[in-house]
């Protein structure tokens, strides 16, 4: 886990042994699942967040069944804690997608609670070749992440289910161009709004702040204090006001999941200075694929920087 993270995970990691003790009850264990290749049934796959599901389902269509472990927008992901039922689900899976970088540890614990060498597990952060001292978890915001864990779901299906193959290929092809018009809009971004900067709680939309040319003017030390549940110092507090009284921010990106008082008090202080709100979130709204609730986050950024429209919600 990365040493700036130690909240993040922290309440998620039962220890090992109570995990075998849920896995056991849950008849999880060495060769539990069952490889679905050539037999007609469906892939079994789990994402540890339903992002992840979501580009899961996108990939897989009708030869997968999917759940996701963290689904719900209105609760904070720090906090989760991995139950009987979710070990039991994600030890008795094909293929699994797990964020890594700390976010999702639990996933590890169950994985090797419950072994098993024909489980395909799909670290995103081993994916892209991050190391440990990555210190923002979010990748789902990084442009390249999700057409590699497309790509590399395709392989792994495939190799369950050769003879579906093309069929997965497909389904590839049609989110790689249904991911185009973020991608372009990114882009374009970063010609029309030269100079956009803005303010930040949690690093949460970083990497996607990044890819449209944006300023993050809240140093990160800041942000991974925030991220972490420990208290920013008070002059980190007096100049992240400052970016909204000497109207510095275009907008302040805010992380609806994770509250406290230090963020509720910039909240009110870029509303009583009229900075606008964009709202972001570690978990997928529901009513949204990816593609579209990152379209829409950016969206909500353009709104904010060219006609100063709070979109704190989506």
């Amino acid at each position: 886990m990365p040493a700036s993270c130690p909240r993040l995970f922290a309440a998620a990691l039962a220890p090992i042994a109570v995990l075998a003790l849920l896995l056991a009850g849950c008849g999880g264990g060495s060769g539990s699942s069952s490889s679905p290749s050539g037999s007609g049934d469906k892939i079994t796959a789990v994402g540890a967040e339903n992002e992840y599901a979501d580009v899961i389902e996108q990939i897989g269509g009708k030869y997968v069944e999917v759940s996701a472990i963290e689904s719900d927008p209105n609760t904070d992901p720090h906090q989760f804690e991995a139950s009987a039922s979710v070990a039991k689900d994600v030890s008795g899976a094909d293929v699994l997608v797990e964020n890594g970088l700390g976010y999702d540890s639990y996933m590890e614990k169950i994985e090797s609670a419950a072994s098993d060498d024909s489980r395909k597990v799909i670290n995103v952060q081993e994916l892209l070749g991050l190391p440990d001292s990555t210190p923002n978890p979010h990748l789902w915001y990084k442009p390249e992440t999700m057409p590699a864990v497309a790509e590399q779901l395709v392989a792994d299906f495939a190799e369950l289910q050769p003879e579906h193959k093309s069929y997965f290929e497909a389904n590839l092809k049609k989110f790689e161009a249904s991911l185009e018009p973020w991608m372009q809009g990114l882009e374009e971004f970063t010609t029309k709004y030269p100079g956009a900067a803005v303010a930040t709680t949690e690093p949460v939309a970083d990497y996607m702040l990044e890819a449209a040319g944006i300023e993050n003017l809240t140093p990160f030390s800041m942000q991974a204090d925030i991220m972490n549940d420990t208290d920013p110092a008070p002059q980190a507090v007096s100049m992240q006001e400052s970016f909204f009284s000497e109207k510095k921010a275009d907008a302040f990106v805010y992380n609806q999941q994770v509250t406290d008082s230090i963020t509720e008090k910039f909240l009110s202080s870029a509303a009583d200075n009229g900075v606008p709100v964009v709202g972001v979130y570690e978990t997928m709204p529901p009513g949204y694929t990816y593609q579209e609730w990152m379209e829409a986050e950016l969206k909500a950024l353009e709104e904010a920087v060219a006609n100063g429209k709070s979109t704190e919600k989506l």
